[in-house]
């Protein structure tokens, strides 16, 4: 995943022990713990929030790879989908807002994608290839996963200025959402999320450079 302070690693850690404990062994019960909690401003439950998210991801991931016996290259945009179907479908879920769901997801999936790609690039060296295999329209195309993670890490600084603008990054880049998608996840213009998107373009570009 990607990289982060040590302290919050461990905080992460700590309220995913706590939430599998009120939860019992459902993930789905864990994941609706750390959102609840996330919702209220809890940092470290957000930080354990993605970290749950990631795993859900990555689960369904291997199983439908295992199901297709290694042969499905699966969309992320998909496996967005049927993570929230499956959350969504638990009962007391608490995500019943696709989009708001979607902004906590997008966020796990860029994690996972970047993974992918370092693997990717692992097993082309000669190393072993892990058994997920993801296909976006835009990210997968890196060779590399270095500018991939550059990318991610200033979406870390543009969420904490803008918040929406740096969802739709995760949401257009890394899960290859159209913008029809986004608007209608979003209830606004398939305009306004392209003039969103050229705002956020240009604020990476002005701070990957510098």
């Amino acid at each position: 995943m990607a990289k982060g302070d040590s302290g919050a690693c461990l905080a992460s850690a700590g309220w995913l022990r706590d939430a599998w404990r009120r939860g019992g062994s459902s993930p789905m019960a864990t994941i609706e713990a750390l959102a609840a909690a996330a919702q209220q401003g809890d940092a470290a439950a957000r930080s354990a929030l993605f970290a749950a998210l990631y795993d859900e991801l990555h689960r369904l991931a291997r199983r439908e790879v295992r199901l297709s016996s290694g042969a499905v290259t699966l969309g992320a945009t998909t496996l967005l989908h049927e993570a929230y179907l499956s959350i969504a479908g638990a009962d007391g879920a608490a995500f019943p807002d696709k989009a708001r769901f979607m902004a906590y997801a997008a966020r796990a999936m860029r994690n996972l994608v970047i993974d992918h790609v370092r693997r990717r690039q692992a097993h082309k060296r000669g190393g072993g290839l892990h058994v997920t295999a993801l296909d976006t329209s835009i990210a997968e195309q890196a060779a590399d996963a270095a500018p991939l993670q550059a990318i991610s890490d200033s979406l870390e600084t543009l969420a904490a200025v803008d918040a929406p603008l740096a969802e739709l990054v995760d949401l257009k880049f890394f899960c290859g959402l159209t913008f029809i998608d986004i608007a209608a996840l979003r209830g606004v213009s398939e305009r306004t999320v392209q003039r969103d998107w050229e705002k956020a373009r240009l604020w990476l570009q002005h701070t990957m450079s510098s």
